[in-house]
């Protein structure tokens, strides 16, 4: 009913949070309150760094004048990587032609993220500042604090999804969000209270996907629990 206030969450462990936390990208409207915010990047800083450098920043932007601005800027930026994406990858083939499919609900998903991105309620840029020359790996220390954000929001009862579609327009957004010219943006997280619920998810089959001793040998420990379901999506199987 509208207007309800959202009932706390029932407590998970975290080895449940690790195994139904999925991509959320349908958001419903509420707002995300100061307090759950805090608790949420206070969990993010937890996470470690190379050297305990503690290089992440966060800038969260929900409706301030700046916030609008750096949204519509993302917003065009994701409708054209999403465009370029569907293209590329052939979501509109195969089995993008059935409505039901896999790859046609994921599309759908895909068209209203974008096309909303704006009124989602928090996007969170994880950025870092640079203390030496641009290079391959200079993003490491980013990710892991955004996995402890998106596990901290599924505890909290909201969800949220990764992207660097942001890398089309950071000039853009570093202009209008006053970033000094050593800090790079590492990640964009868009975050809310899910439409729909997380997991449990769906991956591969463990044992094709982990190798003992060496590259394609065969792991006899690597079971998946009792009741795990799978995708079928994904790239080719090894063999």
């Amino acid at each position: 009913m509208s207007g309800t206030v959202p009932q706390p969450p029932e407590p998970i462990s975290l080895l449940e949070g690790l195994a139904t936390t999925r991509a959320i990208r349908r958001f419903r409207p509420d707002p995300v309150p100061d307090a759950d915010l805090s608790t949420i990047l206070w969990h993010a800083t937890r996470a470690p760094s190379g050297s305990n450098s503690q290089p992440t920043r966060f800038v969260v932007l929900r409706d301030g004048p700046s916030a609008r601005k750096a949204k519509g800027i993302l917003a065009r930026s994701f409708g054209e990587m999403w465009q370029s994406k569907r293209s590329d990858d052939g979501y509109d083939d195969g089995s993008g032609t059935t409505a039901d499919s896999p790859k046609a609900r994921l599309a759908r998903t895909m068209d209203r993220f974008v096309d909303r991105f704006e009124e989602t309620p928090v996007v969170v840029l994880a950025c870092y500042r640079r203390h030496r020359a641009p290079s391959p790996i200079e993003g490491a220390s980013v990710y892991p604090s955004c996995q402890n954000l998106l596990l901290a929001a599924r505890a909290l009862g909201y969800g949220g999804v990764l992207t660097v579609w942001h890398a089309l327009v950071e000039d853009e957004l570093r202009e209008v969000l006053g970033m000094p010219d050593d800090i790079a943006i590492g990640a964009t997280i868009a975050l809310g209270r899910p439409e729909g619920r997380h997991g449990p998810v769906r991956r591969r089959p463990l044992d094709t996907v982990v190798f003992d001793d060496r590259w394609g040998a065969p792991a006899p420990w690597a079971m998946d629990p009792n009741g795990t379901r799978f995708t079928s999506g994904g790239p080719p199987r090894e063999g």
